[in-house]
């Protein structure tokens, strides 16, 4: 049970990380949306892996 929940909150707190750094590229007035689309792409599949890895692979 205290795994789990562990795995929750670490889960959670490096998926928020992980959006507020692509979040924080947009707001640059030099950067545009086209500089940070595959920054977006490589943190979806970042997040992908993480939560599969923490939830749907039992071994």
């Amino acid at each position: 049970m205290i795994n789990k929940i562990s795995i929750i909150i670490g889960t959670a707190l490096a998926i928020a990380f992980l959006i507020g750094l692509a979040t924080t590229l947009t707001r640059s007035m030099m950067i545009g949306f086209k500089d940070v689309l595959p920054v977006y792409i490589l943190m979806g599949i970042v997040i992908a892996m993480m939560v599969y890895e923490a939830f749907i692979e039992k071994k």
